[in-house]
């Protein structure tokens, strides 16, 4: 299967979209394709209400929406309208816990279908489980 995915992110906090992006590119026996805006592509700067909609656009097609739970606290009402806007069009949401981290946030954990580990099996298995 070739996954879709959204992984949300921050421009301004771009080196774990990043990272997982390189995860993700170099596990073996994976395909997938990104559908969220890089850093290179940035949007210019927009009223809420045109980013939300950018937003859409890009996890509509996907298969999935991934969240990096350590990216919460800097961008919570950011997230929370990808996690709203995923469930309401009944996209599966895999939450990761970014390494070292002891805790994620409450937010993440309950919107998500599952919640794995930072490494490219436990997220791979992961994405593969909840997507149908």
């Amino acid at each position: 299967m070739h996954y879709q995915l959204f992984i949300s992110h921050s421009w301004s906090y771009s080196e774990r979209y990043s990272a997982m992006v390189n995860l993700l590119n170099n596990r073996p026996y994976f395909n997938w394709k990104n559908y969220s805006v890089p850093e290179s592509k940035a949007f210019g700067l927009m009223a809420d209400y045109r980013m939300k909609e950018e937003l859409r656009q890009q996890i509509r097609p996907a298969h999935c929406v991934i969240i990096i739970g350590g990216m919460w606290t800097n961008h919570s009402d950011w997230i929370q309208f990808e996690m709203d806007f995923a469930k309401s069009i009944g996209k599966p949401i895999l939450g990761v816990r970014p390494r070292s981290a002891r805790v994620m946030p409450t937010a993440v954990v309950a919107a998500a279908d599952k919640v794995v580990n930072w490494n490219a099996d436990s997220i791979v298995s992961g994405i593969r489980e909840i997507v149908r």
